[in-house]
């Protein structure tokens, strides 16, 4: 089959849209209405199926880092201007259910086909997809493979005349009737579901956490917060917190604080010490420590927040408390410039003081659409130090590992004249994506300018040439 034939394919799918959206629905019973609704449900339904076949190949052969960017959900999220998680499942549920060849290029079934040929008919919807790849992530290793195809024969069976909630019920009871001794104690399965999930903060600086401890970090936590959550010590509502030895009498009858609060408390003041302690060494080119960054006005009113490395806000009060541990680096800009007060040097290897400033600046990758926060980002010279470019502060950028190497390969860095760094990707990946990335900079989007309200920072417009050259690796 021709590559034109499948764009006419697409094409004529696109006009028949056209054709329908042109179309009035007013003369329609409601019965019509519902049974329109149906056969568009199906539709709905099977299209997936052919993205599972074109995402399946692109996994198999295709270079991501050729078509600018580091991973193919990143390549996919770029260019649908998808969500990197959606672009993730998707790839995901193409693995599971798109077409698949042997090692010597024969044809092979989908991973779950019965699956895959149920979506093709339009049968299951996405809901139902989810919840039988949910089923099978969860599935015990042990589980033989005429049981497994089996339970996805019962479950697929179930999906067609049944709702997701009904599907799930019947999943969940498939599950029990399989495992029904529950998960043996193995120390295999117990590492691959050890996890600490910390969650985005909320508007009121917050994060919640979740997450299963192994049992070596339980041992571990216990005996940390047996010492450091003992009532009276490191409490932040006193005056002079007991971090060691014991607390005095009054320290302990005066905690009011609920045993999860000393938890959190403990958990707090063990960080610290650790990063007081010099002994984490070095992270990316400096000493582990809290980045943080504010405005000269909002320090001077000890009003607002402050940003830290890893892109959490951290309110003013904090930023000064901080400000007073001399293993801590604040960094303070004029207003809403990004231009530093002091620091700058020039040598080949990015200076301590210059990725601090990097840091507070760019705050994390400046690739658009990456989410790497600054504490695991490294230096990029936007020219090479080999062709003669400065080891200057506004001459290099922050970019991840990844983006680090891709910046030489498909794209041109360059700072903006309004001083935003900007990501120019070769024309044959230009999709017309976004220069800048507004991921770690959304107060950007709201601040305008003093002289004509225009917004401080563009996303896309490319504003002037640079030479741009080679990445520096931390």
């Amino acid at each position: 089959m021709s590559s034109n034939a499948v764009h006419r394919a697409v094409e004529a799918l696109r006009i028949a849209h056209d054709e329908l959206a042109a179309l009035s629905v007013e003369s329609l019973s409601h019965r019509e209405l519902l049974g329109v609704l149906g056969e568009l449900e199906v539709l709905t339904r099977q299209l997936p199926a052919q993205s599972h076949r074109i995402l399946a190949r692109l996994a198999a052969e295709a270079s991501p880092q050729r078509l600018g960017a580091k991973t193919l959900p990143e390549l996919i999220a770029t260019r649908l201007r998808v969500s990197l998680a959606e672009a993730k499942g998707r790839v995901r549920d193409a693995k599971n259910l798109g077409p698949r060849r042997s090692l010597a290029g024969e044809p092979l079934a989908p991973v779950l086909e019965l699956t895959a040929t149920a979506q093709a008919a339009g049968d299951i919807g996405p809901e139902h997809v989810a919840i039988i790849g949910r089923f099978f992530k969860e599935l015990p290793d042990w589980v033989d493979p005429h049981t497994r195809s089996q339970a996805e024969a019962d479950l697929v069976v179930n999906a067609r005349g049944l709702t997701p909630e009904e599907l799930k019920q019947i999943a969940e009871r498939l599950n029990a009737l399989i495992d029904q001794d529950g998960p043996m104690p193995d120390d295999t399965a117990r590492a691959r579901k050890r996890g600490l999930y910390i969650g985005r903060q909320q508007s009121d600086g917050m994060t919640p956490v979740h997450g299963l401890l192994d049992p070596l970090g339980l041992a571990t936590l216990e005996a940390v917060t047996a010492k450091l959550a003992a009532p009276g010590m490191c409490n932040p509502n006193d005056e002079s917190p007991c971090i060691s030895g014991t607390p005095s009498h009054d320290q302990i009858a005066g905690d009011d604080r609920s045993a999860a609060q000393r938890n959190h408390d403990a958990l707090t003041a063990m960080g610290r010490s650790m990063l007081s302690s010099g002994e984490l060494g070095q992270h990316n080119g400096l000493p582990a420590m809290i980045i943080v960054s504010t405005t000269l006005q909002n320090l001077t009113d000890a009003a607002g927040v402050g940003v830290t490395a890893g892109g959490s806000l951290l309110p003013m009060s904090d930023v000064i408390r901080l400000a007073s541990h001399a293993h801590h680096s604040l960094v303070v800009f004029d207003k809403h410039t990004a231009r530093p007060l002091y620091l700058g040097r020039s040598k080949r290897i990015a200076t301590a003081d210059q990725r601090i400033v990097l840091l507070s600046r760019d705050r994390g990758c400046t690739r658009p659409g990456c989410t790497v926060c600054g504490y695991d980002c490294q230096v990029h010279h936007i020219t090479s130090w080999a062709a003669g470019g400065p080891t200057d502060v506004d001459k290099m950028v922050l970019a991840c590992p990844g983006d680090n190497r891709l910046a030489d390969d498909g794209y041109r860095v360059r700072i903006g004249l309004d001083g935003s760094v900007e990501w120019i990707p070769a024309p044959e990946n230009d999709v017309g994506q976004a220069r800048t990335n507004m991921y770690h900079h959304p107060e950007r989007m709201l601040t305008t300018s003093d002289a004509d309200g225009e917004v401080a920072r563009k996303v896309t417009a490319p504003q002037r040439d640079d030479d741009v050259g080679g990445h520096e690796v931390a």
